[in-house]
């Protein structure tokens, strides 16, 4: 899971409460959202997190990053303004989106490729995932890393795979020395 307790705490509450209203889907996407601006985002980070900028400030630029949300997201927003938790907003998203994929189960898998993913190399990469875990739902989640020089590094949970060009380097490296 992501993030700390009283994260984890929120994101619970905000699941159970969307479950009960029919509204897990829309607030899926609030998540998806905000954990997105979160990343790309600076400024509105710095501005969550600030000790200076006050609580209401705070509410205030949420509701206005974050206008088009779901009224139990909105809701969460303010409880975490009035608990002063604002700089959770985040790792709120994220254990809620992690909540999510346990109860649909839902993997996530991340893979590392020296060059983007083409559409052969990706249903590989998703069929040995699918492998790796005993055939669940995969996500994957797509990085660049040209350091890795060619194949591909793919995580699963704490499983990983590691098939890049630096990784046979490095084995045939460690042999060598071995072997003088």
């Amino acid at each position: 899971m992501t993030g700390n307790r009283a994260a984890l705490r929120y994101a619970k509450a905000l699941l159970s409460q969307a479950e009960e209203k029919s509204q897990v889907k829309a607030v899926l996407v609030d998540m998806e959202r905000i954990v997105e601006t979160l990343s790309v985002s600076n400024d509105l980070r710095a501005v969550l997190r600030s000790p200076v900028v006050k609580t209401d400030d705070k509410q205030k630029v949420m509701g206005e990053v974050f206008a088009g949300a779901t009224q139990e997201t909105k809701d969460l927003m303010g409880l975490l303004a009035s608990n002063k938790r604002v700089s959770l907003l985040g790792q709120v998203a994220e254990s809620f989106l992690d909540l999510y994929r346990k109860t649909q189960g839902i993997e996530m898998a991340r893979v590392i490729t020296a060059a983007p993913l083409t559409q052969d190399l990706e249903a590989q990469i998703m069929q040995k995932a699918k492998d790796m875990t005993g055939g669940s739902t995969i996500e994957l989640s797509a990085e660049v890393d040209p350091s890795i020089m060619g194949g591909f590094i793919l995580r699963v949970g704490d499983m990983q795979y590691n098939a890049s060009i630096a990784n046979q380097f490095q084995k045939i490296k460690q042999e060598f020395s071995k072997s003088i």
